[in-house]
């Protein structure tokens, strides 16, 4: 299933969609596959699958932590395109994959071959926190060839124009982060993201979903953000915490009840 049939699917039942992030590789590749069948038992709609880079700007100590352990545990892009093959085999007909990676890596295995990998393996998005709209050209045109989504992030501080800009050349849902910084669970939810939901709509007119990230833990977070007028929750901290803790039998109970929490608050929307 892509993202767009996915948005799609839940808008007709009136829901927010809850994207998962996870670090692939963390702390074993086996792990993972445990983790994200979890994250789907509790009603995660799209998981995010973190290609490790050692050098990731845009996140803070928790989600630095998950890449460290994911590359000390082996995984490299040949074992994450593997482990993303796999599990399509299990979740895909339902539940995207999207791929968030720097693109130093992609650019080092060949715009096109990681592009190809990616349809190979199931993933149907590209998410590149280090690649500026300006500079996405040649990415792009490779996504458009194989029919996968580049997704863009829109932040506090983007201007109107660039905004615009993102939304044109933008597929799959926008990332809004929600607040100035990097990664990391939060208590609370910014006004400033409530109001940046409101501007890229009023400045760009776009009907590509919004979807906001960066410090959502709790449903009520979660409903906060649906309710606001996007149409996903993108959590990854809040998760990764949980893997961090142990890697013991209770590590999938503990994510899918998490995930059932949040996308509760997802299905909260306003009547």
């Amino acid at each position: 299933m892509n993202l767009k049939d996915k948005f799609t699917e839940l808008k007709t039942r009136d829901e927010g969609a809850l994207i998962a992030y996870i670090c692939a590789g963390d702390p074993t590749p086996e792990a993972t596959a445990e983790i994200v069948h979890a994250l789907v038992r509790g009603g995660a709609d799209i998981i995010e699958l973190g290609l490790p880079f050692s050098d990731p700007i845009a996140d803070g100590p928790t989600i630095q932590a998950s890449i460290e352990r994911a590359l000390d545990s082996g995984m490299n892009p040949d074992s994450f395109f593997d482990l993303a093959r796999s599990l399509d085999a299990d979740v895909g007909a339902d539940v995207p994959l999207v791929v968030m990676t720097y693109y130093n890596l992609i650019f080092k295995r060949g715009l096109e071959k990681f592009v190809s990998d990616c349809v190979k393996s199931g993933i149907t998005g590209i998410i590149v926190p280090d690649l500026p709209v300006e500079e996405s050209e040649d990415l792009a045109l490779q996504c458009r060839k194989y029919k996968v989504d580049l997704i863009f992030l829109i932040a506090p501080t983007t201007y109107p124009e660039r905004m615009k800009r993102i939304a044109e050349n933008g597929s799959g849902f926008i990332y809004l982060v929600a607040r100035i910084g990097v990664t990391g669970a939060r208590d609370d939810v910014a006004e400033s993201t409530l109001s940046l939901i409101d501007a890229v709509r009023s400045t760009t007119y776009t009907t590509t979903p919004l979807a906001v990230g960066f410090g959502i833990s709790t449903g009520d977070q979660a409903a906060a953000i649906i309710g606001a007028g996007a149409d996903g929750a993108i959590v990854g901290s809040a998760f990764v915490n949980i893997i961090a803790e142990g890697a013991g039998a209770d590590v999938p109970e503990r994510v899918e009840r998490l995930a059932r929490e949040l996308k509760a608050g997802c299905s909260r929307r306003p009547r």
